[in-house]
C-alpha cells in the first residue's frame, strides 16, 4: 500500500459507537494509542468494521495541529497524542515537526514555521498532536 498520508497507524478496531448516520470507530494502535474516527455507516458495514478486526488509520501531516501547553485546555478534538519532538524539518513556509509518542510510534504535523518559533518547538520538546475524528480516515487490507 502506497499512500500520501504521512501518518499511517495500523491496529485493531477497538470500539464501535453507531449512530443514525455517522459511527465512532476506536481504533487501538500497534503502539497502543487510541485513535477515534467518524466515519458512515455504509463506511462500518462496506470495511467490516468491528471490534477485533485489524484495520489502519490515515491523517495527513497538514491535518495534525500542535500543542506544547495543555494544562487546563479544553478542546473539541477527540485524538491527543502526546509525545516529545524528534526532529524538524524547517522550509521557507512550513515546517514539518515530527513527534515520537510512548512506545515509538511517531506523528508528523506540518505547521507554519511561524507556528514553530511561536510554539518555541525544538527537538526534545514536549508536545501534544490534535487530531480532529473527522480527519482520521480508516482503511482494511483486501
Amino acid at each position: 500500500m502506497k499512500v500520501s498520508a504521512r501518518n499511517v497507524f495500523h491496529g485493531k478496531v477497538s470500539a464501535i459507537t453507531a449512530g443514525a448516520v455517522n459511527s465512532e470507530v476506536e481504533l487501538t494502535t500497534d503502539g497502543g494509542h487510541k485513535l477515534v474516527a467518524i466515519v458512515t455507516q455504509a463506511s462500518v458495514r462496506e470495511l467490516g468494521l468491528a471490534p477485533g478486526k485489524p484495520a489502519f488509520a490515515l491523517v495527513k501531516a497538514s491535518w495534525v495541529m500542535l500543542l506544547t501547553d495543555d494544562a487546563g485546555v479544553r478542546l473539541s478534538a477527540r485524538n491527543r497524542l502526546r509525545g516529545t519532538v524528534s526532529k524538524l524539518v524547517p522550509g521557507a513556509i512550513n515546517t514539518d515537526v515530527v513527534l515520537t509518542l510512548p512506545g515509538g510510534s511517531q506523528v508528523h504535523a506540518v505547521i507554519t514555521s511561524e507556528a514553530v518559533r511561536e510554539l518555541e518547538l525544538k527537538e526534545g520538546s514536549p508536545a501534544t498532536a490534535l487530531i480532529k475524528a473527522s480527519h482520521v480516515v480508516l482503511g482494511v487490507a483486501g
